[in-house]
């Protein structure tokens, strides 16, 4: 009988490593199949799961409550399960090399905990090569134990996208490894219980590895491409969303759209595919012009904002400006590596004053990461304009004339009809009334209503 069959007949059970985003659902689907350990080193985050509650939102409080995960913090359980899966974060440093210490840390303390017949399969976005030359050799010393002899190694790229409830765990064809045939059956088996999608098998875990980094990689270009015929058609003063519009009734036109790429895997996977390049003699042309351009974009928008704001005669140190959304994406309360926070701090540096609206947004990570507290939209009035940076759907349920209740009662400024629009008619006066400026960045609303409505607008 294999370690398939152990499984199923719950003779073994299945660890899994790393219970965020990712491991959480993936946990709570094997679960359904066979016996799970749920191992997390963050005892507040086990603490909430053993309550019933769910605070990533993947999965919703109700079926953490009636999930069979055994969720601990306590590594020595590791001990109990012959199939671990890891599933840890790899973000990077601030100079954008790998930071390769989770998924470490994750291999020292497994290694600390492995026994004999056990497969270790690795999820973490790596750079070819981690799983192999990194992690074996730190479960081998740690261990005692050999890889290929006493455990065996495989790999599975994660694919679920944190906040989309159709692309998941289930739906979402797996690509699988191993480190020899054997393995890549049983690793292939273990995964087939949950989705129903299929598995496709790689050849290799270095490919697999490969397949993983560039799908983000892929994804990041593209958008770096849409990001920067937003800014020629700003300056063209063309409308991008349209464009977007007319040039995809083509066919094979590829449907991207501008906007903030942050979060922990298009905002980072490039890094990883670079970096190892590099190493190789390679320097990258056009991931990093992508990356660049990306990167860059929180800035860009930030210096669009205040433009706006000087056109509506607003004086720009000391205004108030209202930031809806501050998670990576959409439906998510992710908030790493969000890139609506460089938008804030660029507003900041101006003296803007900011305050924050998303109900989504895990608040503990907000604070501890960037300290924003973020307010309620009830608590906004009296602002100079406002960002509509992350589209979510309860956002999209606020009308146009929500949006105008949010801002400062207009002031009447008197010019010289004479200076301002060079006619002789110097006993002239007119009024101008300073504009509500809406930053719409993924076109939430309609643009023409919009302006119809007297805002002056703006999208990526």
């Amino acid at each position: 009988m294999n370690l398939y069959e152990k499984l199923v007949n719950r003779e073994e059970k299945v660890s899994l490593i790393g219970l965020g985003y990712v491991g959480m659902p993936i946990a709570v689907s094997f679960a359904k199949k066979v016996d799970v350990i749920g191992f997390d080193v963050n005892q507040e985050k086990i603490d909430l799961y053993q309550s019933g509650v769910d605070p990533t939102k993947e999965v919703g409080n109700e079926v953490i409550k009636q999930t069979t995960v055994d969720f601990t913090s306590d590594e020595k359980r590791l001990r109990e399960a012959k199939f671990h899966i890891v599933a840890v974060p790899t973000p990077v440093k601030e100079d954008r090399t790998p930071d390769l210490m989770p998924i470490e840390s994750a291999s020292r303390m497994l290694g600390r905990n492995l026994t004999k017949g056990s497969i270790v399969v690795f999820e973490s976005t790596v750079f070819p090569g981690v799983t192999e030359e990194i992690c074996v050799p730190i479960l081998e010393k740690v261990s005692g134990l050999k890889c290929g002899v006493d455990f065996k190694v495989g790999y599975s790229p994660e694919r679920i996208n944190p906040g989309d409830k159709e692309h998941r765990l289930e739906t979402i064809i797996k690509v699988v490894a191993g480190m020899d045939r054997d393995t890549l059956d049983i690793v292939a088996k273990v995964y087939e219980l949950v989705v129903e999608a299929g598995v496709y098998k790689a050849e290799s875990i270095k490919v697999a590895e490969a397949a993983k980094v560039i799908e983000n990689a892929q994804r990041d270009i593209n958008i770096a491409f849409m990001n920067e015929l937003s800014i020629i058609f700003n300056k063209l003063e063309i409308d991008t969303k349209a464009v977007l519009e007319a040039a995809g009734t083509k066919w094979n036109f590829l449907r991207f759209s501008p906007g903030l790429v942050g979060g922990h895997c298009i905002g980072v996977d490039p890094y990883y595919l670079t970096y190892k390049a590099e190493q190789m003699g390679y320097y990258s042309q056009i991931i990093l012009s992508g990356r660049k351009i990306n990167d860059d974009m929180g800035k860009y928008v930030a210096e669009s904002i205040v433009k706006k704001m000087i056109k509506a005669n607003k004086q720009i140190n000391g205004s108030k400006v209202a930031v809806f959304g501050v998670t990576f994406k959409e439906n998510c309360p992710d908030v790493r590596n969000t890139k609506v926070v460089d938008v804030i701090k660029e507003l900041e540096e101006y003296g803007v004053e900011v305050k924050v609206v998303d109900p989504l947004a895990n608040k503990d990570d907000l604070w501890h990461e960037y300290r924003i507290n973020p307010y309620d939209i009830h608590e906004i009035k009296d602002m100079d304009a406002v960002i509509f940076a992350v589209p979510h759907e309860e956002f999209k349920n606020i009308q146009l004339e929500d949006v105008k209740r949010m801002f400062r009662p207009a002031r009447h400024m008197y010019v010289n009809a004479e200076v301002l629009n060079e006619i002789a008619v110097a006993s002239e006066i007119t009024t101008q009334v300073e504009s509500k400026v809406l930053m719409d960045i993924k076109g939430i609303f309609n643009r023409t209503e919009a302006e119809d409505a007297g805002f002056l607008y703006w999208r990526l």
